[in-house]
């Protein structure tokens, strides 16, 4: 595919208290359009935060230093050319330098057909023209201010685009999380219709309002969350949100002499290179059959990977996650967000308590943020959420901005550390966690109990864009990070 000059160079991007790993290092900018050298995580002294003050506005509780401008809400701004109003349920999103300083974000918007605001089909953005009203992406034009400077229809006609991952080469990968299928029917609220095509892929995307709505379909189909490139841009990795059985973390490898770059994955056969779901070995070389077997008490003790190649990527006669046996795979609940690193890349699962969240005899937890080292082939538990009883009532924790639950989506910032979402019980919070340090409360939802999604840093460390999916709105965070972060 042609890349046109007036592309952009890319920042950041991202859609997850506890303890973590301590190891030598530290972590420099992953805000860069070329991959930077970057250590496994590390522990660093940092400056707390600062308790947060609740917003008289009533919608975003930050520390004092600290405010916020609302970019965009669905219903209310509206898209450029008469596109309509901005849809709804933000998600995952990225953020990208537009020059003068100014950015564009690309945001996921996760829906099913028939939604009230659901993304517009625009002519060369459309896939299924039977999911209509549904999920997609837009391209919102901001400054450091978080001045609304229009925003537009980059992808429509999808379905439950939740998360997705940014791209070393400037563009973003948005991922369906469901499995639906052609000639499925759907319904909502009074309206119906038919899906036309088959659901659970993954898109590329770009900021400068090009559009190529074909699935890429070598990364398979099934109930896709986050994703990342590796440095040698050959593997993706990435994370399936499911259950009944839980879902898997899986590595796709290019075919050799590929490299990957603007539109290349997209252009690849169906069944190009090898997908495959990730078994933690233990000490007698059995596999781990779900990662809620391990806590706390494993923290940063390195695990060996081995990855066993997926039967049947497209999922024609049975889901992929159903094509392996326990014994052949490690699955989790929630497996959510997921960053990668010059050495490696962090996944999340966001939970695991109620019943059928895990295996009977392993651990409920509120949360584990892994890392996964390329070079080793080890995975390593760095930051852990214990399982709280506010979590299961929905209520909020005696003390709501020291107790965590429900690590969504991830970003590492500017500064090597991690920002993480909350998608859990109680109050929603966005977070400040060093792997091998403390988890500090940075932003919570003061509007009602949604979820935090897509953080996304500039590479300059001065503004972090992110989502409050319901009532729908993108909010510009601007203080003195590096004090805190840096």
């Amino acid at each position: 595919m042609h890349v046109p000059s007036s592309r952009r160079t890319f920042l950041a991007g991202g859609a997850a208290a506890g303890v973590g790993l301590a190891v030598a290092g530290r972590l420099p900018s992953l805000a860069q359009a070329s991959p930077t050298r970057v250590h496994p995580p590390v522990k660093a002294g940092r400056v707390p935060f600062p308790p947060l003050v609740d917003d008289p506005k009533g919608v975003l509780a930050l520390p004092k230093g600290f405010s916020y401008t609302v970019v965009t809400r669905t219903g209310v701004t509206r898209l450029d050319h008469g596109q309509g109003l901005t849809p709804a349920d933000h998600d995952g999103m990225a953020v990208y330098d537009a020059g003068h300083g100014r950015y564009h974000l690309i945001q996921n918007h996760e829906m099913d057909p028939g939604a009230e605001f659901g993304v517009p089909h625009v002519k060369g953005t459309v896939y299924d023209p039977g999911a209509v009203d549904a999920g997609g992406c837009t391209v919102i034009k901001t400054d450091r201010a978080g001045r609304n400077l229009g925003e537009f229809v980059a992808l429509s006609g999808t379905v439950a685009n939740c998360a997705g991952g940014p791209t070393p080469w400037g563009t973003w990968l948005t991922c369906e999380e469901t499995e639906d299928r052609a000639g499925d029917k759907w319904s909502e609220d009074g309206r119906s219709g038919v899906f036309q095509k088959d659901h659970g892929y993954v898109f590329e995307v770009w900021a400068d309002g090009s559009a190529d709505p074909r699935p890429i379909k070598c990364l398979g189909r099934y109930s896709h969350e986050a994703l990342a490139v590796d440095r040698d841009r050959t593997r993706v990795y990435l994370s399936e949100d499911a259950d009944e059985p839980n879902g898997l973390f899986y590595r796709w490898t290019a075919p050799r002499g590929v490299k990957l770059g603007p539109g290349v994955l997209t252009r690849l056969a169906p069944d190009a290179g090898v997908l495959a779901a990730m078994q933690i070995i233990m000490e007698d070389g059995s596999v781990l059959p779900d990662v809620a077997y391990l806590t706390s008490a494993q923290l940063g003790r390195p695990f060996p990977v081995r990855w066993i190649e997926v039967p049947d990527r497209d999922a024609r006669n049975k889901p992929v996650r159903e094509q392996f046996t326990d014994a052949q795979v490690t699955r989790g609940r929630k497996f959510e967000g997921v960053w990668g690193t010059d050495e490696g890349v962090y996944v999340v699962n966001s939970y695991a308590w109620d019943e059928g969240d895990l295996p009977a005899d392993a651990a409920p937890h509120d949360g584990m943020v892994w890392f996964y080292n390329y070079r080793d082939q080890t995975i390593q538990l760095v930051t852990y959420f214990p399982h709280q009883t506010s979590s299961e009532e929905g209520t909020p924790a005696k003390y709501t901005d020291l107790t965590f639950d429900g690590p969504d989506n991830v970003t590492v910032t500017p500064w090597g550390s991690l920002v993480l979402a909350e998608d859990g019980s109680g109050a929603s919070h966005v977070l400040s966690a060093t792997p091998g340090g403390p988890t500090y409360a940075i932003a919570r939802n003061q509007l009602n109990d949604s979820e935090f999604c897509g953080p996304t840093f500039t590479a300059d460390g001065k503004v972090l864009f992110v989502n409050m999916q319901d009532p729908g709105l993108t909010l510009a965070i601007t203080g003195p990070w590096e004090k805190y972060l840096g």
